[in-house]
This record gives structure tokens, C-alpha cells and sequence, in this order.
């Protein structure tokens, strides 16, 4: 047996009926909420590229700012 197998028997041996009892409500509740939450994640990993790239180009502006300089006039130093 692991040492902190041991360990909780033997203290768990130390308990009263009823403390024993609480220890085992929380032992389910860990496992409840251990199934509740996957621990890995399904979904892949995105970049950020991939996450926007629904977003560019949704914007309603000129295409190239560059191409005027009216529109960046305030801007900077």
C-alpha cells in the first residue's frame, strides 16, 4: 500500500462513526466533481491568427490607411 494510503486509514481509524462518515461524503464529492470536470482539454489549441481570423476585415474603414495621409493626421508625434 502507498504511504498516504496508510496514513489515511490510520487516522481515518482514529475517527468516531460519524467522522468517519464525513471523511467518505468528501471522498465522493471529490469524485463527483473529478467526473463532472474533464481534466483535458478536447478542444485543439488555437493561435491567436486563427481565433481572429473571422474578425479581420469586418470592419468598415478605409483598406489601407497608408494610401492617404488625411487619415492619420492627429496621430503621432
Amino acid at each position: 500500500m502507498q504511504p498516504i494510503q496508510q496514513q489515511v486509514i490510520e487516522a481515518l481509524q482514529t475517527l468516531s462513526s460519524a467522522e468517519q462518515q464525513e471523511v467518505l461524503n468528501f471522498a465522493e464529492f471529490l469524485i463527483h466533481q473529478r467526473q463532472r470536470t474533464p481534466s483535458v482539454n478536447t478542444e485543439p489549441v488555437k493561435s491567436f491568427l486563427e481565433t481572429a481570423q473571422a474578425y479581420i476585415g469586418a470592419g468598415i474603414g478605409p483598406g489601407d490607411l497608408s494610401t492617404n495621409p488625411e487619415y492619420m493626421e492627429g496621430y503621432g508625434a
